[in-house]
């Protein structure tokens, strides 16, 4: 018997084989279920393989295959087919409609929409569109990927956050950074969300979309969906995703080597020393993220867990982190109830190094040694002006810290009806960060005159929110109603501690033993402590929509909320945000052969802004000790005080050509945002004191968006999916406190009194402002300028910048013209490649290292190296701010490449699946800037000098490019992603 049957497996097997060997052509033609018109390029694969072709313009195939081969059709927006070729030389597939995925749910505010009912400006990411390799900051998933959305991280500094500006400038006071809001948590942090948690992210880009949320929408809306178990029952589920990251920097300042320095009179000192290979490193990274979930009929869940050792290219910078995330989704009462529970925590511990010795390494003596002596136990230090060994700098001090976040919500929604559902969300989230810095007594940079120096401070936030609303749903015989009510609750409470101390018996102490500080013992007046407590800040609103779509033709859309904020005047503190929009499927109406969609959209909204700072609505007073102790009023408060609003109305075009294979949106906006609140000078005979804030101002910007995207092109089992993003907006400054200004400091040494930005009302926004180089240099080896008003005389200095006679004019602008993102996917068999390029045009930036260090002055050469470029003018001695020191900053750069093989895991017991990739970052880029970085700079912290700190963005002064930015760096990464 054994015998026998071992004959019989030998045969099934030849003759299987044999039936391999006989392959056969089959031809055939695919075509759509519901209308019979075949579908040109889909996918005709071999099942279990990689073996395929597409089908051409009209449907048709032709394929090479076996008998006992089953081949699998699919296409987009189709559900797939699977056939066995048997004995066919013939097979004609007709494919069925996918109607769950032709109707595209989109998550907008307090709900989600048919994609096709939207009639506002929405983008909507899934996790396979988003950017590949390390990425730390989750805003960096969506960088070049959505038109309009501006997201500009300077260098490469894994501490600092992006910079997001959505539509341009929103306000020129607080919330200029578009609202986040994490599974349905308005105002949610993302430093506590992990990338790898994100399933899809829904960006809500203009008034129309983002009224809804009031206050705080006025910047658009960032919608974060994390990822969560499958219903179903289908059992555990586990993952795995981990990479290795090695950064380099790509591009150091352009600065004299040790020899040219000593050629151009530099002191020789002995050593050659490249100071900026000195404090960067070639920094290594892991990140491990490891997630289980699963599901029953009634409830699914899923948790994770990320590591991240993130180290920065500039040596002591980084930071290691833990996060922790869990969703458990549970339905009951035969699904009428479902309950949703989030929680979420993050712990980082942090090392910030100190970007100034980026700065100091391109200025310091190039011919110094590093230590004085041998056993390397003292730093060399030239005791000169704003001049510090950049090594010491970081070897000598400490500046570290700790972050903590914790964040849960709790939603609930039930059936009351068949069409009316009752939902309500509860959230609480808790942030906590305490930074401390050490600089010993030895310390030139700091400390040195202190006899010591430690700070330390701690700042906690806490934030609830409480939501509820009902949505009523009803479908009639050719429209459907959906109207939605509620109300919102947010508070939010900010606490801080801090202490500056000096005079420490022992450079050992450090900043944990601060109380040993003879300061506080003795000498308090040169102690600094300072704590603060907000009052409990809170919103109260109220809101409804209605949407309504006629003949699945017509979409009507209208929301309004009504809104209060205790940091406004108490005559003010109420604001009503409405919205209307409206779209037509045109070719529901009319016939057009060329178009698979054509959809038209209007808009109009309004949104409004709130003051970062409390009590701005009342008097503020200071105290002080001396005199045995006073008290001053520094503030006036305004009862009058009410919201920043932002009016915008959007004209959109969603369109398909080539059979669905290619699609797009257009986009043309329009805004004013108006009554930005200010810190005014008012007549003290008035108010009693002589600052107030008040509402005043008014900005117009007007824009473009353009996104196409293609399905694929290729044959043989090879596809390219292209598309791209183009963006470009201007803003006017139409009203304002005074009529013209210069902002925006350049700074020391030598060129504090240089402001390099103007405003000015009735122009745009964006100015880079001063006197014109003419190529020519005197005989003492100044600049000589352009006499621009052809009267003879040459009025450049500073004080004339805006006189009538001053010979000044716009000399670039900070806001790029055209923003661009090029997205490339293309497949062939299991490996797939994503090139994913980005540019901008037409923004120009200050380059501060050439106006500060390019000129060759004959006092200052002896002491501190100069920066080299092809720009520089020989003879040129004397720094003086103009036209020769703003460039260009066109870029175009490759700034993710990703090469992954997707392994065959159809019959392995297991694994789901298992990827292998190589992704690098910032490959290259072309580019005319000679400085490290030519990325928009979109806002300005001023000039920090040793011992500041950077202030407030000002959103009014792009395209400064400062001395103490971060060094760009080069990425290349390897990866896994396993599935259980």
């Amino acid at each position: 018997m054994k015998k026998f049957l071992l004959l019989l497996l030998v045969l099934s097997v030849g003759f299987q084989g044999a039936l391999m060997a006989q392959t056969r052509t089959v031809t055939g033609k695919v075509t759509g279920a519901d209308d019979g018109i075949g579908i040109p390029r889909a996918n005709i694969t071999v099942k279990g393989t990689t073996r395929g072709v597409p089908s051409d313009l009209d449907g048709n195939f032709t394929i090479e295959v076996a008998a006992n081969e089953t081949l699998v059709f699919s296409f987009v927006g189709y559900i797939s087919k699977e056939v066995l070729v048997g004995n066919q030389t013939t097979i004609n597939v007709a494919l069925e409609p996918d109607y769950a995925e032709l109707e595209e749910v989109v998550v907008v505010g307090y709900g989600s929409q048919e994609k096709k009912e939207i009639t506002s400006s929405v983008v909507a990411l899934d996790a396979k569109e988003f950017n590949k390799g390390n990425v730390n900051d989750p805003a960096q998933l969506l960088q070049g990927k959505v038109p309009g959305l501006s997201i500009y991280n300077k260098g490469s500094d894994p501490n600092s956050g992006a910079t997001i500006r959505l539509r341009g400038i929103s306000t020129v006071g607080a919330n200029v950074q578009p609202l986040v809001v994490i599974d349905g948590v308005i105002g949610a942090s993302l430093d506590n969300v992990d990338p790898n948690d994100i399933e899809s992210v829904n960006v809500l880009k203009d008034g129309s979309a983002a009224a809804i949320y009031g206050s705080r929408g006025s910047a658009g809306v960032i919608l974060v969906t994390t990822k969560s178990g499958e219903r179903g029952g289908k059992g555990l589920s586990a993952s795995y995703n981990g990479y290795a990251a090695v950064d380099d920097v790509f591009r150091f300042q352009s600065v004299m080597t040790p020899d040219e320095y000593i050629a151009a009179g530099g002191n020789d000192l002995g050593s050659r020393t490249i100071w900026q290979e000195e404090v960067t490193r070639t920094a290594v990274s892991h990140v491990h993220n490891i997630a289980i979930s699963g599901g029953s009929e009634n409830t699914t869940f899923r948790l994770s867990t990320n590591f991240r050792n993130i180290q920065g290219v500039l040596k002591k910078s980084g930071f290691d982190q833990i996060n922790a995330r869990a969703n458990v989704d549970h339905y009951a009462l035969n699904d009428k109830l479902n309950i949703k529970f989030n929680l979420s925590m993050t712990n980082r511990e942090q090392d910030f190094s100190f970007n100034e010795a980026l700065r100091y390494a391109a200025l310091f003596n190039p011919t110094a040694p590093i230590y004085t002596d041998a056993s390397q136990s003292e730093f060399f230090q030239a005791i000169l002006f704003d001049n510090f060994n950049p090594v010491a700098i970081i070897e000598q001090n400490t500046n570290i810290g700790q972050r903590k976040n914790l964040n849960f919500n709790t939603q609930v929604s039930y059936d009351l009806t068949d069409n009316l559902t009752w939902s309500a969300n509860y959230a609480q989230q808790y942030s906590t960060s305490t930074n401390g810095a050490f600089y010993p007594s030895n310390s030139l940079f700091r400390g040195f005159n202190r006899i010591g120096l430690a700070n330390r401070r701690t700042d906690e936030s806490k934030f609830t929110l409480f939501e509820t609303y009902g949505t009523f749903v009803k479908d009639f015989d050719n429209s459907s109603l959906t109207v939605s009510a509620g109300y919102s609750f947010q508070e939010e409470q900010f606490t801080g501690f801090g202490l500056e101390a000096g005079n420490f018996p022992s450079d050992d102490i450090g900043f944990n033993i601060i109380s040993a500080s003879g300061n506080i013992v003795g000498d308090l007046a040169n102690a600094s402590i300072f704590s603060y407590e907000s009052p409990e800040n809170r919103i109260l609103a109220f809101f409804g929509r209605v949407n309504f779509n006629l003949n699945n033709g017509i979409f009507f859309n209208a929301s309004v909320r009504r809104e209060g904020s205790t940091k406004l005047g108490a005559d003010n503190q109420w604001g009503t945000f409405p919205a209307v929009g409206v779209g037509a499927d045109l070719l529901q109406y009319v016939d057009l052969a060329a178009f698979s969609q054509l959809k038209i959209r209007a808009g109009y909204g309004v949104t409004g802004s709130l003051p970062g700072p409390s009590g701005l609505a009342q008097d503020l007073y200071s105290y002080a000790t001396t005199g045995g102790g006073t008290v001053s009023f520094v503030r006036a408060g305004n009862p009058d005080l009410k919201w920043e609003e932002k009016a915008e109305i959007n004209l959109g075009l969603d369109f398909g050509l080539l059979g669905g294979k290619l699609n797009g949106s257009l986009d043309v906006y329009t805004r004013d945002i108006n009554d930005f609140i200010l810190e005014r000078t008012v007549d003290p005979a008035v108010y009693g004191t002589n600052l107030r804030y008040e509402n005043a101002g008014k900005l117009n910007t007007k824009g473009i968006e353009l996104a196409l995207n293609h399905t694929g092109f290729g044959s043989g089992g090879f596809n390219w999916s292209p598309g791209i993003v183009l963006s470009s907006y201007k803003t006017t400054l139409e009203e304002f406190v005074i009529d013209e200004n210069m902002i925006a400091n350049l700074g020391a040494p030598g060129q504090n009194e240089t402001n390099l930005v103007r405003i000015a009302v009735g122009e745009q926004i964006g100015q880079i402002w001063g006197p014109v180089f003419s190529g020519n240099v005197d005989a003492e080896g100044r600049p000589i300028m352009v006499d621009l008003n052809d009267d003879g005389q040459l009025l450049t200095e500073q004080g004339s910048a805006l006189a009538a006679d001053g010979d000044f004019q716009e000399i670039g602008n900070g806001i790029p013209d055209v923003e661009l993102g090029w997205t490339n996917q293309l497949t062939y068999g299991n490996w797939d490649m994503n090139l994913f390029f980005r540019a901008a045009f037409g923004h120009s930036l200050v380059n501060t290292f050439r106006a500060f260090y390019e000129p060759i002055d004959p006092g200052a050469i002896n002491s501190y190296n100069r920066t080299k470029t092809d720009l520089q003018i020989e003879d040129l001695t004397v720094a003086q701010f103009s036209s020769l020191y703003v460039e260009k900053a066109d870029f175009f750069r490759l700034d993710n490449a990703t090469v992954g093989y997707n392994f065959d895991m159809a019959n392995n017991d297991m694994f789901s699946n298992l990827r292998l990739y190589l992704s690098v970052q910032n490959a290259f880029v072309i580019t005319n800037y000679t400085g490290v970085d030519p990325d928009p700079v979109l806002q300005d912290r001023g000039a920090v000098d040793n011992g500041g700190a950077p202030g407030n963005p000002n959103v009014l002064a792009p395209g400064i490019d400062r001395r103490y930015n971060y060094f760009t760096s080069r990425t290349f990464t390897f990866g896994l992603n396993i599935g259980f």
